[in-house]
């Protein structure tokens, strides 16, 4: 991504009028990816949201967790996600009246501090700004905007996010991978390379894992993973090797299926743990509640489906979930 010194990054507002019809910024901040939508505020003021949403411009970008590239670098691809899509509007800062900003990494009051101080520094003092942790937009995203249920983001990383009708939250996991993002993207894929890195030593057992990855990456040796993994260790680019241990379990290989196993029972626990601190499911047990899922570690494969697994060991638990997949883009719910 190119980088901008000073103010180069909003030249593009010496083009544009100074006051335009009014915006709304909405950003999905991940650890793979950014995006942020620009909105029109004249929409109607209550009801359901038109569907499709009249989005102006998209844009996107790279990761946004400060904990995974640091606050400068963060900052930066927020900084340039959203004058992308002002410029792409032909709009700018000064129309803009409310950012909505959801991002992976937000996990304290002070880590929302933090972005409130700088998007200040950054738009006129019209502005209104939203910050929430980015599982927050992504159960909106599954129940049209209301706060109520849990969900499980399984991408990069993971975290399981629940909210009760009165306003109460809990949350699991979440906390990186040092602290124990199990059955993420990450997760996944740093198990597989300890697998690999046993076996060649003779720690373990053997798995196809060890060519399959090899052959992904262009390595000849196990011994080349050091390197490898050390060069960039960043959670996305580990992460990408997901499909790798996914293929190797549906071809037959035991470490990899064992794996993906524990992955699931480590996601369902994350869920678990939510829903009984805020007794989503009553106090009986059996109440309905909505379980957003979201992250590509969920998605279906040919016959591994990790998503429905973790349903299955939820509901043996909770019957009452009530598994949603969102069609809507996250950033049409911050």
């Amino acid at each position: 991504m190119k980088r901008h010194r000073n103010g180069e990054i909003w030249n593009f507002e010496s083009q544009t009028p100074a006051a335009g019809a009014g915006v709304i910024l909405g950003l999905d901040g991940g650890t793979t990816s950014t995006v942020c939508v620009c909105l029109p505020v004249a929409m109607p003021p209550a009801g359901p949201l038109p569907n499709p949403l009249p989005i102006l411009s998209r844009a996107v970008a790279g990761c946004s967790n400060h904990n995974s590239v640091g606050e400068t670098a963060a900052r930066e691809t927020l900084q340039e996600v959203m004058a992308q899509a002002l410029s792409k509007a032909c709009s700018s800062r000064a129309a803009v009246q409310a950012v909505c900003l959801a991002v992976s990494g937000v996990n304290h009051p002070m880590d929302q501090q933090r972005l409130l101080d700088w998007l200040r520094d950054i738009f006129p003092s019209h502005v209104k700004f939203y910050v929430e942790n980015d599982a927050v937009a992504a159960l909106a995203s599954g129940t049209m905007g209301k706060l109520h249920g849990c969900v499980l983001i399984a991408g990069t990383g993971t975290i399981a996010y629940g909210f009760t009708e009165d306003g109460r939250e809990a949350r699991a996991a979440g906390a990186g991978p040092i602290l124990g993002d199990w059955g993420s993207g990450y997760g996944i894929a740093a198990q597989a390379l300890t697998a690999v890195m046993r076996a060649h030593d003779g720690r373990g057992p053997q798995t196809k894992l060890t060519k399959n990855i090899l052959d992904i990456l262009g390595l000849s040796s196990p011994d080349e993973l050091i390197g490898w993994t050390y060069a960039d260790p960043s959670w996305a680019r580990i992460a990408a090797l997901v499909p790798v241990v996914v293929s190797s379990a549906e071809d037959g290989d035991e470490v990899a299926n064992r794996i993906l196993y524990d992955s699931v029972q480590e996601l369902a626990d994350s869920v678990i743990a939510v829903v009984r601190r805020l007794r989503l499911c009553g106090k009986d047990g059996g109440d309905t509640f909505p379980l957003v899922m979201v992250g590509g570690v969920l998605e279906a494969n040919k016959r591994w489906d990790i998503g429905k697994e973790v349903i299955n060991c939820i509901s043996k638990v909770y019957p009452g979930a009530d598994p949603i997949r969102p069609k809507r883009d996250l950033t049409a719910a911050v």
